[in-house]
């Protein structure tokens, strides 16, 4: 199968995207992943887009397309693949379908990960980080250590990363809303798209997109 996994920051596509991986025995491609492979080999697409970034500029359409499109042409994911924070706009909604097209090869299905956007503010700034080990991380609400504000593991200290705040997580999602929501549209008219209620258990969402792509 090939498939889009798309929804707001929050929404827990990273931890839904390796699970649906595993289940339907397809390699789990993120844009973070492709980011940082690229950079630690030395490829041209990496060095193009470290330049971007140590720049402060956002990497173009083109990079972020050409890495990609070189992940998906690899062995692993001849059956299909999991795409995950890929395409983020509809311009690379085009390229890949250009892409596809071209081997012959389509979308199964995108599924959109809804949540409310309140429900993913409460999950993004509640969450506490250890200083000593960033692997320890907790929340006020869902997850909560047993002193407030020290690591269980660890007894160090925990803390809000900045951009966990409130504040930065409602600019980030009036990102998502200005430049990813409209693929949802895009994937919607195609009739490709797939929503899946993100609230609850991460075995449930799961089981849900399971059985949503049975279907």
């Amino acid at each position: 199968m090939r498939i889009v996994l798309v929804g707001p920051p929050g929404a827990g596509k990273g931890t839904q995207a390796a699970f649906l991986a595993k289940n339907l025995s397809i390699p789990h491609i993120s844009t973070g992943d492709l980011f940082r492979a690229n950079i630690s080999q030395g490829t041209d697409l990496g060095k193009q887009a470290k330049a971007y970034m140590d720049a402060g500029d956002l990497v173009p359409d083109s990079v972020t397309i050409g890495m990609a499109k070189d992940r998906m042409e690899q062995p692993d994911a001849a059956n299909g693949f999991l795409l995950d924070g890929f395409p983020r706009n509809v311009s690379q909604a085009e390229a890949l379908d250009v892409m596809l097209k071209a081997e012959g090869m389509k979308l199964d299905a995108v599924l959109d990960l809804e949540v409310e956007e309140d429900e993913v503010v409460k999950r993004i700034a509640g969450r506490r980080i250890c200083r000593n080990d960033s692997s320890h991380v907790f929340h006020v609400t869902y997850a909560p250590p047993k002193a407030d504000g020290v690591c269980d593991t660890c007894g160090g200290e925990l803390y809000q990363r900045g951009d966990d705040s409130e504040a930065t997580v409602r600019n980030r999602l009036e990102v998502y809303h200005t430049q990813t929501e409209p693929i949802i549209d895009y994937y919607k008219a195609q009739g490709l798209l797939v929503t899946i209620p993100a609230l609850g258990e991460v075995a449930d969402v799961t089981k849900r997109a399971m059985d949503a792509l049975k279907k």
